[in-house]
């Protein structure tokens, strides 16, 4: 019996020029055009999108270059709008192949091994996405000045110099491999997470236990859409239906449980509640992005790097079993055993 091998994967990303950034509805237009062409259409906003063209080349009956100059057709004659086009076989090499196409040009990426490595071993390790000037500076100042260089380095060499998570990571990204599917969803354009106190609450330790669940619901929700976060705002409701909010932006943008739970305590700090009746909390993510844009910045704090490498397993238990089947271990205390401010999460 002949077993059937899994299809190549094309993905194509797509970088529109001109005024999608301050036009929404033109933009949503355009991820119109790309779906008239296969449904498998993940917004990349504000002027960017990727597609699975897998299943398109057979239904067309076009090769990978032809599609694209389709697309490309449609959109110049629908919408007046230039578009610079690549095609891949994963999200990461779609998306680098697009970065350095000229405007309005196509790029086609094929599956040999050989062409993979000769387009991405030039180019310098700044041109990975989410290595920041930071996490650049360490590898240059080690010899590892191309990507090439990173993926000829081992494994062990590059988690010593990053830490363990983002050294298998970007030890992966120069293989060029990118196991992600396209997820055929919009960007939403802010995130939020709220919670209505059975009766007004005066006690501080009890706000700041909903903040801790408030927190590690967003991060999840963030994560599992792939986005992250620039700043967060947390409004507070009072029995006398008054309501405060207040603002602020994250060191950098991101949507690890620490970095949201650090942020929102110091938002809530900043509110001097002291006695307040608080009635309900709120906790809202803005300023979002596609995970891929973020920068993976060089940490030497071994406890933080143990909780970005156990984040994904919790995530994929909660998505499994359900929200909230693993938790911080503070969450299931009684009130009498919470402490005065929670710390990073003990998992249960």
């Amino acid at each position: 019996m002949t077993l059937m091998q899994p299809a190549q994967r094309h993905i194509l990303h797509a970088h529109f020029h001109g005024r999608t950034r301050d036009d929404p509805a033109l933009y949503q237009q355009l991820l119109e055009v790309l779906q008239g062409i296969s449904p498998r259409v993940q917004a990349l906003e504000p002027d960017g999108a990727q597609m699975d063209l897998t299943g398109a080349l057979r239904y067309f009956d076009r090769t990978p270059q032809e599609l694209a100059e389709l697309i490309r057709l449609r959109v110049v004659a629908l919408h007046g709008v230039q578009a610079t086009l690549a095609v891949a076989g994963n999200r990461l090499l779609a998306g680098m192949a697009a970065a350095v196409t000229p405007p309005g040009g196509i790029t086609v990426i094929g599956h040999d091994p050989h062409d993979i490595a000769a387009f991405l071993r030039p180019q310098p390790v700044s041109a990975l996405p989410g290595v920041g000037p930071a996490t650049a500076k360490t590898l240059v100042r080690h010899g590892l000045h191309r990507i090439g260089d990173l993926a000829d380095a081992p494994l062990l060499t590059t988690q010593r110099l990053l830490g363990v998570t983002t050294g298998r990571s970007l030890h992966d990204l120069a293989h060029g491999r990118d196991p992600r599917p396209v997820t055929p969803r919009p960007v939403a354009r802010s995130v939020s997470a709220d919670h209505h106190f059975d009766r007004d609450e005066l006690d501080p330790d009890q706000h700041r236990r909903v903040l801790l669940d408030l927190s590690d619901q967003l991060g999840s929700r963030l994560r599992s859409q792939e986005q992250i976060t620039g700043a967060l705002s947390l409004t507070a409701r009072y029995a006398d239906r008054s309501a405060t909010t207040r603002t602020r932006s994250l060191p950098e943008a991101s949507a690890h449980g620490d970095d949201v739970r650090a942020t929102v305590y110091e938002l809530y700090a900043a509110l001097g509640l002291q006695r307040a009746r608080v009635r309900s909390l709120s906790v809202r993510a803005e300023q979002l992005r596609p995970a891929h844009a973020a920068a993976q910045q060089l940490s030497l704090d071994q406890v933080r790097e143990n909780r970005l490498a156990i984040e994904p397993a919790i995530d994929r238990a909660n998505a499994r079993f359900g929200p909230g089947a693993v938790r911080p271990a503070s969450l299931a205390r009684s009130r009498r055993q919470q402490p005065a401010m929670p710390e990073a999460p003990a998992v249960l």
